[in-house]
Protein backbone atom coordinates (compact mmCIF):
# COMPACT_ATOMS: atom_id res chain seq x y z
CA UNK A 1 0.00 0.00 0.00
CA UNK A 2 1.34 3.43 -0.95
CA UNK A 3 0.00 6.70 0.40
CA UNK A 4 0.60 10.17 -1.00
CA UNK A 5 -0.46 13.13 1.13
CA UNK A 6 -0.81 16.65 -0.24
CA UNK A 7 -2.47 19.99 0.42
CA UNK A 8 -0.42 21.44 3.25
CA UNK A 9 0.49 25.09 3.38
CA UNK A 10 0.68 28.24 5.45
CA UNK A 11 -2.50 29.97 6.59
CA UNK A 12 -3.61 32.49 9.19
CA UNK A 13 -5.63 31.44 12.23
CA UNK A 14 -9.29 30.98 11.44
CA UNK A 15 -8.67 30.00 7.83
CA UNK A 16 -9.16 26.64 6.12
CA UNK A 17 -7.14 23.99 4.31
CA UNK A 18 -7.92 20.70 2.64
CA UNK A 19 -5.49 17.81 2.86
CA UNK A 20 -5.76 14.85 0.53
CA UNK A 21 -4.36 11.34 0.67
CA UNK A 22 -4.30 9.10 -2.38
CA UNK A 23 -3.99 5.43 -1.53
CA UNK A 24 -2.83 2.84 -4.05
CA UNK A 25 -1.52 -0.67 -4.23
CA UNK A 26 -4.39 -2.85 -3.12
CA UNK A 27 -8.06 -2.98 -2.29
CA UNK A 28 -8.88 -0.88 0.75
CA UNK A 29 -11.72 -3.11 1.91
CA UNK A 30 -11.16 -3.84 5.58
CA UNK A 31 -8.73 -0.95 6.00
CA UNK A 32 -8.84 2.10 8.21
CA UNK A 33 -7.26 5.31 6.98
CA UNK A 34 -5.99 7.66 9.65
CA UNK A 35 -4.49 11.12 9.86
CA UNK A 36 -1.85 11.80 12.46
CA UNK A 37 0.24 14.87 13.11
CA UNK A 38 3.61 15.50 14.66
CA UNK A 39 5.59 18.48 15.88
CA UNK A 40 9.31 18.49 16.72
CA UNK A 41 10.10 16.71 19.93
CA UNK A 42 6.63 15.23 20.33
CA UNK A 43 5.10 11.86 19.56
CA UNK A 44 2.84 11.38 16.58
CA UNK A 45 -0.70 12.38 17.59
CA UNK A 46 -3.97 10.92 16.35
CA UNK A 47 -6.18 13.40 14.50
CA UNK A 48 -8.93 11.43 12.80
CA UNK A 49 -9.70 8.15 11.05
CA UNK A 50 -12.22 6.60 8.72
CA UNK A 51 -13.05 2.96 8.14
CA UNK A 52 -13.07 2.30 4.41
CA UNK A 53 -15.91 -0.20 4.64
CA UNK A 54 -18.86 1.68 6.11
CA UNK A 55 -17.22 5.09 6.56
CA UNK A 56 -17.30 5.20 10.36
CA UNK A 57 -15.19 8.11 11.60
CA UNK A 58 -13.38 9.06 14.79
CA UNK A 59 -11.86 12.38 15.86
CA UNK A 60 -9.49 13.65 18.48
CA UNK A 61 -11.28 15.95 20.91
CA UNK A 62 -8.97 18.81 19.94
CA UNK A 63 -10.24 18.83 16.33
CA UNK A 64 -13.85 17.73 16.73
CA UNK A 65 -16.20 20.14 15.01
CA UNK A 66 -13.42 21.80 12.99
CA UNK A 67 -11.96 18.96 10.93
CA UNK A 68 -13.91 16.56 8.75
CA UNK A 69 -12.59 13.37 7.18
CA UNK A 70 -14.23 11.82 4.13
CA UNK A 71 -13.43 9.22 1.49
CA UNK A 72 -13.97 8.96 -2.24
CA UNK A 73 -14.18 5.25 -2.94
CA UNK A 74 -13.97 5.62 -6.72
CA UNK A 75 -10.70 7.59 -6.47
CA UNK A 76 -9.17 5.78 -3.47
CA UNK A 77 -8.91 9.22 -1.94
CA UNK A 78 -9.28 10.48 1.62
CA UNK A 79 -9.84 14.17 2.26
CA UNK A 80 -9.36 16.11 5.46
CA UNK A 81 -11.24 19.40 5.51
CA UNK A 82 -9.71 21.70 8.10
CA UNK A 83 -11.65 24.77 9.22
CA UNK A 84 -11.15 27.39 11.93
CA UNK A 85 -7.49 26.47 12.09
CA UNK A 86 -5.55 27.34 15.21
CA UNK A 87 -1.87 27.98 15.80
CA UNK A 88 -1.74 24.70 17.72
CA UNK A 89 -2.79 22.83 14.57
CA UNK A 90 0.66 23.54 13.12
CA UNK A 91 2.32 20.19 12.45
CA UNK A 92 3.48 17.71 9.86
CA UNK A 93 0.39 15.73 8.91
CA UNK A 94 0.63 12.08 7.90
CA UNK A 95 -1.96 9.77 6.42
CA UNK A 96 -1.71 6.10 7.25
CA UNK A 97 -3.46 2.84 6.42
CA UNK A 98 -4.02 -0.21 8.55
CA UNK A 99 -5.81 -3.47 7.86
CA UNK A 100 -8.17 -4.96 10.41
CA UNK A 101 -7.75 -2.10 12.86
CA UNK A 102 -10.10 -2.65 15.77
CA UNK A 103 -11.96 0.35 17.14
CA UNK A 104 -10.04 0.40 20.40
CA UNK A 105 -6.75 0.69 18.48
CA UNK A 106 -7.69 3.20 15.80
CA UNK A 107 -6.10 6.10 17.72
CA UNK A 108 -2.77 4.32 18.06
CA UNK A 109 -0.07 4.94 15.43
CA UNK A 110 1.23 1.41 15.90
CA UNK A 111 -2.03 0.03 14.48
CA UNK A 112 -1.20 1.44 11.02
CA UNK A 113 1.33 -0.42 8.90
CA UNK A 114 1.55 1.96 5.96
CA UNK A 115 2.43 5.65 6.05
CA UNK A 116 2.66 8.51 3.61
CA UNK A 117 5.45 11.07 3.56
CA UNK A 118 3.68 13.88 5.43
CA UNK A 119 2.51 17.32 4.45
CA UNK A 120 3.27 20.43 6.49
CA UNK A 121 0.53 22.67 7.86
CA UNK A 122 1.59 25.99 9.35
CA UNK A 123 -0.92 28.24 11.07
CA UNK A 124 0.43 31.62 12.10
CA UNK A 125 -0.44 35.27 12.01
Amino acid sequence: VQLQASGGGSVQPGNSLRLSCVVSGRSLSGHTIGWFRQTPGKEREFVTSIRWSGGTTAYADSVKGRLTISRDIAKNLVNLEMKSLKVEDTALYYCAAGYGVIISNQRRAAAYAYWGQGTLVTVSS
